[in-house]
């Protein structure tokens, strides 16, 4: 095995050795000790100076929109967050108080689902900023096409399921912008949450089509007994929460089964 393909990326790492979606901490710790991971700074050396930086960096942004007034010791973290990106990005809008924008409302459900996961602040900035930009610039592309792929998928799986969904009008209807654009934040609970962004941190936003055809086969029942798109949305936006594990487990199955063994793309 050459040195570069050692280094590869933790999900890709996992999967040569058969493992999906575990964390292989040890396996993990190593990949982390190595000088050139190509993820993280090229040596580890330099990790705590960039840390540094990144920590001053977040403290005078937060401190120029003190300043301005435009967040306070009593606005939500995920609102600072949100501000924070709207400055470095040049989209502060001019008063706190103009309407949010659609993008915004996205940012702040993947801000909320962040800061479940991370409790230091700085870092909890960098990983939805970062996260962000991903969504916003690799998969700009990608992400309008997913609503087509997961028909054609889930026709692939239940074309009946399929026919009932278009029958009641309601394949136009799903909860698209919580599945794709917000990658199920909001939807799947913390742990669920970890293992389908690892995949979609590491090269695939598909994982979130094969996602969504589970929940709709998990719940083929529910959703069958459900004769208005109304109904059927609302059931979707709100899946209970004791299923999400299985639902992810069987969505990387139906990626592999899909995609064979994907080399991390869009």
């Amino acid at each position: 095995m050459t040195e570069d393909s050692q280094r590869n990326f933790r999900s890709v790492y996992y999967e040569k050795v058969g493992f999906r979606g575990v964390e292989e901490k040890k396996s993990l710790e190593i990949l982390l000790k190595d000088d050139r991971l190509g993820i993280l700074p090229p040596h580890h050396e330099s990790h705590a100076q960039v840390m540094m930086y990144r920590k001053e960096q977040y403290c005078d942004v937060l401190h120029a929109l003190e300043v301005v007034r435009f967040v306070s010791d009593a606005t939500p973290q995920v609102e600072v967050y949100l501000r924070m990106y709207q400055l470095e990005s040049g989209k502060l809008p001019r008063s706190p108080s103009f309407p949010l924008e659609p993008e915004d409302e996205v940012f702040l459900a993947i801000a909320k689902a962040v800061e479940e996961m991370v409790e230091d602040s700085v870092d909890c900035y960098w990983i939805i900023r970062c996260f962000v930009n991903q969504l916003n610039n690799k998969y700009r592309e990608f992400l309008p096409q997913l609503p087509k792929a997961f028909e054609q998928y889930l026709n692939l799986e239940d074309s009946r399921l399929l026919s009932h969904l278009k029958t009641c009008s309601a394949l136009s209807r799903l909860p698209y912008d919580l599945w794709f654009k917000r990658c199920f934040a909001g939807c799947l609970p913390e742990s669920s949450l970890q293992r389908v962004w690892d995949k979609v941190v590491s090269g695939s936003c598909k994982i979130l089509v094969f996602v969504a055809v589970e929940i709709l086969l998990t719940f083929k029942i529910k959703v069958m007994a459900l004769n208005s798109a109304e109904k059927i949305t609302k059931f979707l936006e709100n899946i209970p929460q004791d299923s999400s594990d299985a639902i992810v487990s069987k969505a990387i199955d139906l990626w592999h089964k899909h995609c064979g063994t994907p080399v991390h793309s869009a």
